[in-house]
Parts: structure tokens; C-alpha cells; sequence
């Protein structure tokens, strides 16, 4: 049997990222080289997201009655903490514009105890989701707000500067273009936008704190208001009241709940830590069983009440991860076990491993900290011998200590620069080169590497 021929993605380094349309048809294999941009290995779990991501698309080209009857397959990813498993649901969900939301499974409780609720996590994508939209309408508005707020703003400085009244509005249009009025104070009338007052409620209670800060924006109205500010800073607030007057907010809730049931993608943390860990029941193990049966219905598909309207969960598609250190996927409840079909293993991370993810990734923490220190003039350079050498203390302290995976480099390349970063800005440093070698990482950290007591705390 013949292999499908592989069909290869644009090459997109280096340019300005683009929100990708949910009816692109991206391949597993293009998914998969996509996630390669951003993390390394795990390619176990980058092909069932993948695959998870075409089966989406699939149904969405299914006629009814057989696109409602296709459920996800929700996935389980089991693995030690900092290998990559909420990176690359984040990165996937990015890739496809759609709405996405990562939870904690220990911030919630079951019904009838003090806490957040799990329904509030569906509450909380519709919210990710309006986000989302209301930044794309005002790319899509922006230019047309601007034109308005530009007309808006020369009637203010008109109305103020009687010398400007009859010249040509093009030639006051590019006058203002130039900056030449940026300083000048103008006054200038705004609608109020309704901000209303913020309400504190307690954990548990946020849709009604919603719905009655909904009910004081109501009460309050819509007024005008005079304010007099420099006319670059009168056109930038201008700018944002015509965008928010040209989208429609009532097709913007609609687009949102569509864009939720159809595309929301949900990352549940540390579900391990609401496992029953096949121990005896106390109370904390009842509650924590509470959680997981408050969940099955979220998975399986309910509907739940937002304040945009009415949200079905039969299509969302739900990922959970946790390391399993102590518990293992059985003892979770048999029901959510059975609602989460797909499980898929993460490797800890090996020496090559952290190589590869201090250089090959899409702005990869050497190139960040480069882009840092070149602010202050500074020229940061890592030698191979110098990458080579921080993969071997970050996999060594993670096998001696406690195992975070790739934020371990985090913690030692800050302790690595700590002093050329305070230094950098004093004159005796600026234009200078500095040379991340071996000798240059044993220097800084090999007696905090050898000090295993020590290592504990710093790195």
C-alpha cells in the first residue's frame, strides 16, 4: 500500500504569526510539524492530537443526522510535569483560532460544597471564546473606526482652533497624521461605555455576580461625557468607542457559543490528584469523587447556562493530563475512564532532549534571552560545547532532585546570567560580546551542581 505523499507547510519562521481559519484543512502530518516548531519530542501525544484535530475537521464536512451522532475522543496524557503536555494542547488550539481554557481539577468542588463549581469551566471558555472574536472584529474594524475617530477629532480641534477652520480636510488629516496636533489639548465628547461597578462574590457564585453586574451596566445608561486630553491620546480613546460601536454584540455572543460547541478545546490539569489513589475513603477522597462525577456529564455532553445563552458540551473536545506519580489511570472512577478513551504516554526528558530545546525551537530560550541582553547592547553567544553542558546540569539536578522537566532551564539560565543581566546596562559592559562556553557554565554553576543540598533550593 502506497503512502499518502506528504504535502509540506509553508515555511513560516521569522514572520509575524497568523491566526489560522478552522476551515484551513491541516493534515496530522502538517499538525504534527507545526507542534515540532514549538515542542520537542512527545510525538505519541502530537499524533493523537492530530488526529483528534482531523476528526474535527471531518465531521465538520458530515451531513446531519450522522455529524451529531460523531463524538470526540478525549484524550489522557500521562507524564511527569514541564515534558510538554499542556504546551501542546495550547499550541494546537492556536494553530486551528479556536477557543481554549486550561484548568486546574483540584480549584473545584463538588456541588454543595464552598468553591467553584466544574460547569463554571464552560462558563469560562465562553468567555476566552468572546475574547477571542471581539480582537478579531477589531482588526477587521479598525481602519473604518479610525476613519471616524480621525472626522470626530478634526470637528473637536476645529471647533477650539479658528485658524483651521476652512482648510482642506485632506491637508488636516495629514497634518494630524504627522503628529503635528499630538500636543495640543482638545475637548472632545465620549460615550460612556457602561463599566459599571465590580462586584466581589464568593467562590462558586460568579454567575450571579455576573448577572448583577449585567443588571447595573443596565441601570446606569448610556450618557455622553466631556473630557479635554492631548488629541493623540483623545484619538487613540476614539479609535477604541468606534470600533466598540461598529461590532455587533448580539452576533458576537451567537458566533462565540457556535465557535464553543463546535471548535472549544478544554486542558483539565492534575487530574491524578482527584483520583481515589486506591486507598480507603475519607472525606477528602469522597470529595474528590465528587469532582470526577461532576465532571462525567461536562465529558460525556450537558447542557450548561451562561450568560450568552445556552452552551452544549457534546463536541467540545477535552484533554486531561497528569504525572500519575502516586495514583494510576485505574483508579480514577470507571465512568470518567471510559470517557476519556485516548490515552497517550509522555517520556521524561533525556540530555539530547533539552539540546534540542534550548536551539531548535520557534523563539527558544537562548534566542529569548539573545533579544533580552541585546536591549542593553550586549551580544550573547552559545557555543555547543556551552548548550551541551546545560543540558547535562539541567537532566542531572532533574535525576537527583525533583523531576520539572524542561522548567529546570529556566531556573539555570537565570542562575547562568544572573550577574552578566545586573551588569549589563554599566557602561563597561554595553557593545561588549559575551560567550556562553563550557568553561563560562562550570564557572557559574559548578559548585552549586556538586553541593546536592544546595542545588535543592537554587536550581
Amino acid at each position: 500500500m502506497s503512502r499518502a505523499p506528504v504535502i509540506p507547510l509553508p515555511d513560516t519562521r521569522g514572520a509575524a504569526p497568523e491566526p489560522h481559519s478552522p476551515d484551513i484543512e491541516f493534515t496530522p502530518q502538517q499538525t504534527v510539524l507545526e507542534l515540532d516548531k514549538h515542542v520537542i519530542g512527545q510525538q505519541a501525544a502530537k499524533r493523537a492530537v492530530s488526529i483528534a484535530l482531523r476528526n474535527r475537521w471531518r465531521r465538520s464536512r458530515i451531513d446531519e443526522p450522522m455529524c451529531s451522532e460523531i463524538m470526540p475522543k478525549n484524550i489522557l496524557m500521562i507524564g511527569p510535569t514541564g515534558v510538554g503536555k499542556t504546551e501542546i494542547s495550547r499550541r494546537l488550539a492556536r494553530l486551528v483560532d479556536a477557543p481554549f481554557i486550561k484548568v486546574e481539577a483540584t480549584k473545584f468542588t463538588e456541588v454543595g460544597y464552598v468553591g467553584r463549581d466544574v460547569e463554571s469551566i464552560i462558563r469560562d471558555l465562553v468567555e476566552a471564546a468572546i475574547k477571542m472574536l471581539r480582537e478579531h472584529a477589531v482588526g477587521r474594524f479598525k481602519e473604518r473606526a479610525r476613519e471616524a475617530a480621525v472626522q470626530r477629532l478634526l470637528d473637536a480641534l476645529c471647533r477650539e482652533q479658528s485658524e483651521l477652520v476652512g482648510v482642506p480636510r485632506e491637508d488636516l488629516r495629514q497634518r494630524l497624521q504627522s503628529g503635528e496636533f499630538d500636543a495640543m489639548e482638545v475637548e472632545c465628547e465620549f460615550r460612556d461605555l457602561r463599566l459599571g461597578v465590580e462586584i466581589m462574590g464568593p467562590p462558586g457564585m460568579e454567575e450571579m455576580t455576573r448577572q448583577l453586574q449585567d443588571m447595573m451596566r443596565g441601570l446606569s445608561g448610556r450618557q455622553q461625557r466631556t473630557r479635554r486630553l492631548r488629541a493623540d491620546a483623545a484619538l487613540r480613546q476614539l479609535v477604541d468607542e468606534e470600533v466598540q460601536h461598529l461590532v455587533d454584540e448580539e452576533e458576537l455572543k451567537t458566533e462565540a457559543i457556535d465557535k464553543v460547541e463546535q471548535n472549544g478545546l478544554v486542558f483539565i490539569d492534575e487530574i491524578d490528584k482527584i483520583s481515589s489513589r486506591g486507598e480507603p475513603a475519607h472525606n477528602a477522597e469522597v470529595s474528590r469523587e465528587g469532582v470526577q462525577r461532576d465532571l462525567l456529564p461536562l465529558i460525556e455532553g450537558c447542557t450548561v447556562s451562561t450568560r450568552y445563552g445556552t452552551v452544549s458540551t457534546d463536541h467540545i473536545l477535552f484533554i486531561c493530563s497528569g504525572s500519575f506519580h502516586r495514583a494510576k489511570p485505574s483508579d480514577l472512577i470507571p465512568e470518567l475512564q471510559g470517557r476519556l478513551p485516548i490515552r497517550v504516554e509522555l517520556k521524561s526528558l533525556k540530555v539530547q532532549d533539552f539540546k534540542r530545546i534550548l536551539t531548535e525551537p520557534d523563539c527558544s530560550l537562548t534566542e529569548q534571552y539573545r533579544a533580552l541582553l541585546a536591549v542593553d547592547e550586549v551580544e550573547l553567544r552559545f557555543s555547543e560545547d556551552g548548550i551541551q553542558r546545560l543540558a547535562e546540569i539541567a537532566w542531572q539536578i532533574n535525576e537527583r532532585t525533583e523531576n520539572i522537566g524542561a522548567r529546570r532551564l529556566h531556573t539555570i539560565l537565570e542562575r547562568l546570567l544572573d550577574e552578566l543581566s545586573f551588569q549589563a546596562p554599566e557602561p563597561g559592559y554595553r557593545g561588549s560580546a559575551v560567550t556562553i562556553d563550557q568553561a563560562y557554565v562550570n564557572r557559574q554553576l559548578e559548585s552549586l551542581v556538586e553541593d546536592e543540598d544546595l542545588s535543592r533550593y537554587i536550581l
